[in-house]
């Protein structure tokens, strides 16, 4: 397992997926995952899908600025940090963001989200 490989291709298909269609990341979390969004706790797949389709925007695009990894525990887990402007449709700057992953893997050889922290960060 290349780690930087992993991490930059589930960031791609992440935000991708964020930006063309949310409620398709359902496939991404389980129920033990855990979604912190501005420091409000999401538990569950549904739920946490529930809370970023609820956002109070439709569109936006995310640019992705940096990505780092680390390998994380005897499971074979990964840390996925991020960091990024994130533009929303109809307004005139982006917002500066980051999000950290915890990626965990499958039994199938893949890996779902287990824990998902995002912040907006002010200036």
């Amino acid at each position: 397992m290349d780690p930087e490989g992993v991490s930059k291709a589930f960031v791609e298909h992440y935000y991708s997926t964020f930006d063309t269609n949310r409620s398709a990341l359902s496939n991404l979390y389980q129920e033990p995952s855990m979604l912190t969004f501005e420091g409000q706790k999401v538990q569950g797949s549904q739920n946490i899908v529930n809370k970023l389709t609820s956002l109070p925007f439709q569109q936006c695009k995310h640019s992705i600025t940096t990505v780092d990894c680390q390998p994380s525990g005897p499971a074979a887990g990964m840390l996925v940090f991020v960091s990024g402007n994130l533009q929303l449709a109809g307004e005139q700057h982006a917002l500066k963001f980051s999000q950290m992953f915890h990626l965990m893997p499958t039994p199938q050889g893949s890996f779902y989200v287990y824990n998902d922290i995002f912040r907006l960060n002010y200036a």
